[in-house]
């Protein structure tokens, strides 16, 4: 008989010089982690984790940003770690609604977002759907859909990164699973994958990657992230998508920073430079010694890009 103990959603809430908050937006709860709760009057920084992933993936910036006089709130998206898990709202409309809510939410008019991978999809969408309400944007290792979706299908190199994981997680539970067991080692194995080979060499590495794990394991999480994979595909095919592709394609006029690892094996680096006309106020940035994660593996220095971008 198994020992295995299943974490409870409440497991994420590491302590540290932040504050753990329930937020109501767009009809559900949200669990923010605000690093600048007292400071009402600072311009607000929304930090949006990726794939598998949680809050925890911005402690750094979290401190970092408070630092500079920013309130930062890094968010468990819709399905992940403490957030609700509800059984549907894993398309881009529904998620630009979250992110625009939640802004409301925390009492404020506007915000920059900031985004890895999945989070930074996130950042594009509430940008174009929600424009009033986005001040300026930051992804990570994230472009502009629109222009990953090209790289994907005219760059075999970029697809042979990107495909084989994305394809495998449609299958209905089988990616459930895969996630899942070994205790999520799944989970670890793709941290592994992606980030430099000096970070995975440090404790830290080891930390992150043993969080990770767990967080994928609270019940319904590996579900709710693997529908965000599922509705990027299925939705190819079907008017939502088209449409939501078709929406995309609005150029941005609002600051955009784009970040890279200089290591990182999954997003290219042609990939990561494709796109310009649809955010023609962009700027690149490459972050060394990091592959796909620089904002955990190189962070001192994304925080300080992240600065210049705010001020």
């Amino acid at each position: 008989m198994s020992s295995h103990i299943i974490p409870d959603p409440s497991s994420v809430r590491y302590d540290g010089p932040w504050a753990h908050r329930d937020v109501h937006a767009n009809g559900i709860r949200f669990h923010v982690v605000d690093a600048a709760p007292d400071r009402t009057d600072a311009p607000l920084v929304v930090l949006l984790h990726g794939f598998a992933d949680f809050w925890w993936s911005w402690r750094h910036q979290l401190t970092g940003l408070a630092e500079l006089g920013y309130r930062a709130v890094a968010v468990d998206l819709r399905g992940y770690g403490d957030s609700d898990k509800p059984p549907r709202g894993y398309d881009g409309w529904t998620l630009a609604g979250d992110i625009a809510g939640l802004i409301r939410a925390l009492g404020y008019t506007d915000a920059t977002l900031v985004g890895h991978a999945d989070g930074g999809l996130v950042c594009w969408a509430t940008a174009v759907l929600h424009p009033r309400l986005v001040r300026s944007i930051a992804v990570v290792s994230s472009p502009h859909p629109a222009a990953l979706k090209s790289a994907v299908l005219r760059n075999r190199r970029q697809r042979a990164t990107w495909l084989p994981n994305f394809l495998r997680y449609q299958l209905p539970r089988y990616g459930e699973r895969l996630l899942t067991t070994g205790d999520g080692f799944e989970v670890e194995r793709i941290l592994r994958q992606r980030v430099s080979g000096s970070w995975s060499g440090t404790t830290e590495f080891v930390d992150t990657a043993r969080r990770m794990r767990s967080a994928i394991q609270i019940p319904g999480a590996a579900h709710c992230a693997l529908e965000y994979q599922r509705w990027a595909f299925r939705s190819q095919w079907r008017p939502d998508g088209r449409r939501f592709m078709a929406t995309m394609r609005e150029p941005i006029h609002i600051p955009v920073l784009a970040i890279r690892g200089d290591l990182d094996p999954y997003v290219l680096s042609g990939t990561f430079r494709r796109g310009r006309h649809l955010s023609p106020n962009r700027r690149l940035a490459t972050i060394p010694a990091a592959g796909h994660f620089a904002h955990q593996e190189n962070p001192d220095v994304v925080t300080a890009e992240l600065g210049k971008l705010l001020s």
